[in-house]
């Protein structure tokens, strides 16, 4: 029975995924990107039909589980630019570290302010990286690693719909500005749109997002002590 509803389930992601792709190409904006548009039918079909989140993952673990292998194919425009990255080392890696600060510090005192509980600002504390990352974090903090999920997909959606809003707010127009800003604040969903534009701001946003995945492992435990 499970196996059939896993491929049932995966069957209806990839559908729905193909709706949004074309519904994208037929009338082009941040606002119709396959990854928001498809995630909002996904959750009206799961409300109206009353499938649980832990239903849906029944099939979508088996989706989940292609992030790594996508994450992995980030790295071939990597190498291509393996130079450019060698001369960008140092600010990369320090406007990275800045980052990483900024976006869990951030969470938590945006959660703080609403007035939302431990659980939840355990869960926003790593918003900023990828999920497996963020995940593991959370869990050790004794946070829901569900709601975390959601975070980090909120985090990387946000990011591939309002980042070129955001960098002509703020004239924000060098590759190394672009690419750590999205690398270190989106994660993989928003790096993977901005690659479609430049390969060498997607190859930063790469890095960025490494780097930042590793520093905010080590840097929000502290930061959590800190404000709770």
């Amino acid at each position: 029975m499970n196996v059939i509803m896993a491929a049932g389930i995966i069957a209806m992601t990839i559908v729905v995924y193909r709706l949004a792709l074309r519904i994208h190409r037929k009338a082009e904006s941040p606002f119709t990107l396959p990854i928001l548009l498809s995630t909002v039918i996904l959750i009206i079909l799961l409300s109206l039909s009353g499938i649980s989140y832990e239903s849906y993952m029944i099939g979508g673990e088996w989706i989940n589980q292609l992030l790594g292998p996508a994450v992995v194919a980030l790295a071939y425009p990597l190498y291509i630019h393996r130079k450019v990255m060698m001369k960008l080392a140092l600010p990369l890696l320090a406007g990275t570290a800045a980052g990483a600060v900024t976006g869990v510090a951030s969470g938590i005192l945006m959660a703080k302010w609403a007035g939302f509980g431990t659980d939840i600002l355990y869960a926003v504390s790593a918003k900023s990286v990828t999920t497996p990352v963020a995940v593991v974090i959370t869990e050790s903090l004794g946070g829901i690693t569900s709601l975390a999920a959601v975070m980090v997909m909120i985090a990387g959606i946000g990011g591939a719909v309002m980042h070129e809003y955001i960098f002509k707010a703020f004239g924000i127009t060098s590759h190394l500005g672009r690419g750590m800003g999205v690398g270190s604040a989106s994660h993989a969903i928003a790096t993977a749109e901005l690659m479609k534009d430049s390969q060498l701001e997607g190859s930063i946003s790469t890095v960025a997002m490494v780097a930042s995945a590793i520093i905010v492992s080590f840097i929000t435990p502290g930061i959590v002590s800190w404000f709770v």
